[in-house]
């Protein structure tokens, strides 16, 4: 076991943990620290604590202080700096005629490094920009191509629902949504229905997806043969939340209409299967 505390850099990001040493420290503290990128400036968001070694990547730097006022004020006068960063990176990027979106600037706490963040359809050769850019701020600079998801996450904005995207309010760090995800939970397969406003699936289909995969395991699917009262027939139609199934029976008429049964009305003869045929996958590919 050891004694850590976790810190963020950024307002919605992955906490990273530090040795606190002899210092205590409550969420909201602002500390300086030592990182891959250099000395920088980031915020408690958990206080001591004791984290099992498995949970920890070695070796555990330290925190080097608490900020001052100092401090804080130098963050804020690299936020101004960024602004203009960007507005001159923009000219830059338009001089050298280069297909790149640039999203964001960042200056290390310490001014040694300023990074800047693009998104590109393919690769872009920018070694002619960072010579250009370096030649203009005097110190280290890094270009980093970042996915749309990441783009979404450092711009923020409304989604579909009305409220403020996931990823840039409260997610940390990305979760793996799937296709597969969609089908389980009976949503329509059209790209505008499921896709957020990055143009991948909308990260909230992960939410939910622990009790659907639960309620699969007790509920016959699309296909399957099952035993009710009325007789035997297939299952054409599963209301997972309701808990509900049409079945087509096979002692009535071809056209006839199914009939609706609750799942423990049933039994199951031999269970369907959700699949996602060939033609579908390929088209919403880009979306995942």
């Amino acid at each position: 076991m050891a004694e850590v505390v976790g810190v963020r850099f950024k307002e919605v990001g992955k906490i990273y943990y530090f040795a606190p040493g002899e210092t205590q420290l409550v969420p909201g503290d602002m500390v300086i620290v030592e990182t891959a990128r250099g000395v920088e400036c980031g915020q408690i968001a958990t206080g001591n604590k004791q984290v099992d070694d498995s949970e920890i990547v070695h070796p555990l730097k330290d925190i080097i202080r608490k900020a001052t006022d100092a401090d804080i004020k130098k963050m804020e006068q690299n936020r101004e700096l960024e602004k203009k960063a960007y507005d001159i990176a923009l000219r830059k990027i338009a001089d050298h005629g280069l297909e790149m979106k640039l999203v964001n600037v960042e200056y290390t706490f310490d001014g040694s490094k300023i990074l800047f963040y693009f998104t590109a359809d393919g690769r872009v050769d920018f070694r002619a920009l960072v010579k250009d850019l370096a030649s203009v701020f005097k110190t280290r600079i890094e270009l980093r191509q970042i996915g749309v998801r990441d783009e979404a996450k450092m711009l923020g904005g409304l989604g579909v629902c009305g409220k403020q995207f996931c990823c840039s309010s409260f997610l940390g760090e990305f979760q793996p949504v799937s296709i597969k995800m969609a089908k389980e939970q009976g949503l329509s397969l059209s790209p505008v229905k499921i896709s957020g406003t990055c143009g991948r699936l909308m990260c909230c289909l992960k939410y939910e997806q622990e009790a659907y995969t639960d309620l699969l395991r007790n509920t016959p699917k699309t296909g399957a043969i099952v035993k009710t009262p009325q007789g035997r027939g297939t299952v054409v139609e599963v209301s997972l939340l309701t808990g509900t199934l049409k079945v087509k029976m096979d002692n009535t008429p071809p056209e006839a209409a199914p009939q609706s049964f609750k799942v423990k009305e049933v039994r199951l003869v031999r269970d369907g299967s959700i699949r996602i045929d060939k033609k579908e996958l390929e088209e919403l590919k880009g979306l995942e």
